[in-house]
């Protein structure tokens, strides 16, 4: 009664935190910081609690799996405006699909797109290392084998493409990019992005482009999966985005998000989610539509995170290896050993943070490229950041 594919899983990165931080007695007289979890303390807009009220009228009703032609549209529009699409070359019908939540479609994926074997051998997933530890667990469940690219600032923290195995890119079936990333907020270009997709096409995996922060930068707008097809002549095979408004619009509570591309992909995913996936209710799914269609709530957002990393580059720069991130609203500081300086800002200066080590998987010689960094997250108000940097400096310089 025990599916052995779930040993592979250990404990999420999260309980991992917790059991290390459990015997260490917190700084008492500072008022503990949480910035381990990547949920925005902003204020949500108002429009999403307006709209909730307008339509309660639609609690009763079962919303159906591919969501409502309002919501898609919406998705459509935004996408298309976003990343400066071909008029015409998404469709609403064919080329998107909500979900409950990102989380949930990045861990399902894997399953829709893993064959008993591949080039007769064991179908492989890649991903990069450090990463979102959901990529893993998807692809375990699904009976690929998860192959871990190391990344580091070398490589701008980015899989390095020109290093990947032919024969390795024969027996893939997925590989999972997030740009901005997730830990260390490095942007992908448009030409890397090209290459990656011509790589999935020629090789006939799917490309999966985990999005989430990609409203969340300093400089210029990141580029897209989308805009990668785009620039290839504007066929949607091979590749599919995921988005959220958990980051983009402070509304994780909200569990909403969708997947966008490849329309084969969108139809066999619908299927499968028909059977067993979380379905968001109607009024859920009005108030996300009304949260794609205003961007003036985004700009507001974008805004207070690139102040807190104008506070960041005050305190920080010249320590850490610290360089202000592309996009998304985490920094990736360098301290030397990452259970060793969480300790110590919980204890010292009552500041939780993740350990790199938790983020990434030491390969067969035993190097994990998380080992020597810790992940913060810049959620917070300005006034509690800035509290916040000041007292991890303290501590660890």
């Amino acid at each position: 009664m025990h599916n052995p594919r779930l040993d592979g899983l250990g404990d999420y990165f999260f309980r991992r935190l917790a059991a290390l931080l459990e015997p260490v007695t917190p700084a008492p007289d500072l008022e503990p910081i949480d910035l381990s979890i990547g949920q925005p303390m902003h204020p949500t807009p108002a429009l999403l609690t307006d709209v909730l009220a307008e339509n309660g009228h639609l609690w009763g009703r079962y919303p159906p799996v591919i969501g409502t032609p309002a919501f898609r549209e919406a998705v459509t529009d935004w996408l298309t405006w976003r990343f400066d699409l071909p008029a015409g070359m998404l469709s609403p019908d064919r080329h998107v699909l909500p979900v409950a939540g990102t989380k949930e479609a990045l861990f399902m994926i894997s399953q829709v797109v893993t064959p008993e074997s591949k080039a007769g051998a064991r179908p492989a997933v890649l991903m990069p290392n450090p990463f979102y530890n959901v990529y893993l667990g998807g692809a375990l469940v699904a009976g690929a084998e998860p192959v871990l690219l190391p990344v580091t600032a070398a490589t701008r923290h980015l899989p390095d493409l020109d290093a990947l195995d032919e024969r390795l890119l024969e027996r893939t079936v997925a590989f999972f990019l997030c740009s901005p990333s997730n830990p260390q907020g490095s942007a992908a270009d448009l030409a890397y992005l090209e290459r990656a997709l011509e790589l999935a096409r020629r090789h006939d995996f799917l490309l999966i482009m985990d999005e989430c922060y990609s409203e969340i930068y300093s400089g210029q707008p990141p580029a897209g999966g989308l805009a990668a097809a785009a620039a290839l002549g504007g066929d949607l095979d091979h590749v599919l985005v995921c988005h959220s408004l958990s980051k983009r619009s402070s509304a994780a509570g909200l569990r909403s998000g969708f997947v966008a591309g490849d329309p084969a992909i969108i139809k066999t995913f619908t299927r499968l989610r028909s059977y067993g996936a979380a379905v968001q209710p109607l009024p859920l799914m009005a108030a996300a539509t009304a949260l794609w269609r205003d961007e003036e709530h985004v700009r507001e957002n974008r805004s207070r995170y690139r102040d807190k990393f104008d506070l960041a580059d005050s305190f920080l720069s010249g320590s850490f290896d610290y360089s202000r991130p592309d996009g998304g609203f985490f920094l990736w500081l360098n301290v030397g050993d990452s259970e060793a300086a969480t300790k110590r800002l919980w204890s010292k200066a009552g500041l939780k943070v993740v350990p790199g080590a938790y983020l990434g998987y030491a390969d067969e010689k035993g190097w994990n490229p998380g080992a020597g960094a810790i992940r913060v997250a810049l959620v917070h108000d300005a006034a509690t950041t800035e509290r916040a940097l000041d007292r991890l400096v303290k501590t660890l310089c």
